[in-house]
């Protein structure tokens, strides 16, 4: 596929959808151009959201981020986190007791909630867990990898309780061409071992896009062929796009480097509606 400048591209939608990490942030901080192209959207009424698998802070956090980086365009209400979906499940499906939690302190913002005590998994008494109701996994920093995933896999053994996974990410990258293991591949792990079924939420799964499609359009009539998706991965912003039916653009500053992002379209069968190397051209 031919690469294309992306602000031409934004010009056809009404709302665009961008993934955080490797689209407009990296390990080294906002990507160049990144407030210059979300000016020249609000410039030509565009509207835009992010939509992220990240459920490591609250919504309130993830926008001071970008605040603390000059992005001020990027407001509380321009998130829309996975942790927003898992939150909404937990507050009807469990009312009361404990939820553990894989994840910061900052993460446990979605598991809080009236009548519900969040308990770290670190922090868990596994000879002391008979009102523990729920496991969540957020993120994967905030515990240790051996002790506690051990605690984790006897948690769900000892109790047959509901398993939120709010982070449904494999792996993200923390250099150039390195990447680090994320709660997804966790999660995916410890599911086999439990030999149990966790529910998911976020990219690819269509509900974070039923769910960002609402909350995006309920002030204005948009239809799905007026929305684009910008994202990094095939795996889950581009397949996960192109499955709710929208338009999908990947970006070639991320997951997916420039000199094989041909080949991996074709082996992986996900084919995006365009590619850019950066939403700043």
């Amino acid at each position: 596929m031919e690469i294309s400048k992306f602000k031409e591209i934004a010009l056809k939608y009404k709302v665009i959808f961008f993934d955080s990490y490797g689209v407009l942030k990296n390990y080294k901080g906002i990507l160049h151009g990144v407030k210059e192209m979300l000016n020249f959207l609000i410039d030509n009424n565009i509207d835009f959201y992010i939509l992220t698998n990240d459920a490591s802070r609250s919504p309130e956090l993830l926008a001071h981020k970008y605040h603390a980086a000059g992005i001020n365009e990027i407001t509380t209400e321009k998130i829309i986190s996975s942790g927003m979906l898992a939150r909404e499940y937990i507050q009807s499906k469990v009312q009361q007791g404990k939820i553990a939690y894989l994840g910061t302190e900052d993460s446990a913002h979605y598991v809080e909630h009236e009548g519900l005590k969040p308990i770290s998994i670190k922090n868990l008494d596994l000879q002391n867990c008979s009102d523990v109701n729920a496991l969540v996994f957020l993120d994967d920093e905030g515990y240790d990898w051996n002790v506690d995933l051990n605690k984790t896999l006897n948690l769900l053994r000892k109790r047959s309780i509901p398993v939120i996974v709010a982070n449904t990410d494999a792996t993200y990258p923390v250099a150039h061409n390195d990447v680090a293991i994320s709660i997804g591949a966790v999660a995916d792990m410890l599911e086999r071992l439990a030999r149990k079924t966790f529910i998911r939420f976020g990219k690819p799964d269509s509900q974070i896009f039923s769910y960002a499609m609402d909350y995006a359009v309920q002030n204005d009539a948009v239809s799905k062929n007026e929305i684009l998706m910008v994202g990094d991965s095939l795996a889950t912003d581009i397949i996960g796009g192109n499955k709710f039916g929208i338009d999908t653009c990947l970006v070639l500053s991320g997951n997916v480097q420039p000199e094989n992002y041909e080949l991996l379209i074709q082996s992986l069968g996900i084919t995006p509606d365009y590619v850019c190397n950066s939403v700043s051209e």
